[in-house]
């Protein structure tokens, strides 16, 4: 039993290593500099971060619409904007 629990769970180092790419894509954590953050505050961060990304896109989402809906459809700023989107 202990060898299928080995092969399936990820090692300390590994963690380590996740953790620490993690540190450098959050913006809070960047600012932070050297400092370490413990692993709970971390993922609270990302958490946090990642819901501010959804209502950012999904504000935006809103704005394009929109914008979409006061254009001609057939103009070239509208075909600019669904060129974007594919």
């Amino acid at each position: 039993m202990s060898s299928r629990r080995s092969r399936a769970s990820v090692s300390e180092e590994e963690i380590n290593e996740l953790i620490s790419r993690l540190q450098t894509l959050l913006p809070s954590a960047r600012r932070r500099g050297g400092n370490q953050a413990s692993t709970t505050k971390l993922l609270k961060e990302t958490c946090s971060y990642i819901k501010s990304l959804h209502r950012e896109v999904d504000d935006l989402s809103d704005r394009l619409s929109d914008l979409m809906a006061t254009m001609d459809q057939n103009s070239p700023g509208a075909e600019i904007i669904r060129s974007l989107l594919r």
